[in-house]
């Protein structure tokens, strides 16, 4: 068995059931080495169309402390030191299996397909199976909807949009960060 392999038990078993561990990878840095650990939350199931919410910065300082805690605890990493750094996978990792379609549920994805022409549109539900796609309306083609095989999925990313639909999963958190606080307060 390798380090990375008993890492993940370690931290699989010492964050419970809410928060899952997507991967672990350690790294020489010099005299250190550097422990990277990817959490996700918990889906509450492969298929649906309702948005999974990320893990909130409080989350992940959570888990940092769990994990730095189950890493003292025991000799794993030996007597050299080492950098923790947790986090979430992020807007950048590459969409490739149904679980991943399933936490972006709600946002616009670019997703490139065996032997077809790319497509854009907004993860609207996802099976076992397939996702099901929002394509938007162009000039004079109406928007639809298209459901694509995850089996032709080589695959997807993830699109980092600026001015996102009010209609999206997280538009309405969006908003309230850039909320004026002194607007609700005037008179």
């Amino acid at each position: 068995m390798s380090l990375e392999h008993d890492l993940r038990e370690l931290v699989a078993t010492s964050l419970g059931e809410s928060v899952v561990v997507d991967e672990v990878t350690v790294t020489p840095a010099g005299r250190r080495r550097v422990v990277r650990v990817t959490v996700e939350r918990l889906l509450p199931g492969l298929e649906g169309s309702d948005p999974v919410e990320p893990l909130t910065l409080d989350e992940v300082a959570d888990a940092t402390r769990v994990v730095s805690e189950s890493l003292d605890a025991t000799d794993l990493l030996g007597s050299q030191p080492y950098t923790l750094e947790v986090s979430t996978p992020g807007v950048s990792r590459p969409l490739t299996s149904a679980e991943h379609f399933r936490r972006n549920v709600g946002r616009l994805v670019d997703v490139d397909l065996e032997g077809q022409e790319p497509v854009t549109g907004r993860v609207r539900s996802v099976t076992a199976h397939a996702v099901v796609l929002e394509i938007p309306a162009e000039r004079k083609r109406p928007a639809e909807e298209v459901e694509v095989s995850l089996d032709d999925v080589r695959r997807g990313r993830v699109q980092v949009e600026f001015n996102r639909p009010k209609d999206a999963p997280d538009a309405q958190a969006a908003d309230d960060l850039t909320a004026d606080p002194t607007d609700e307060n005037e008179q």
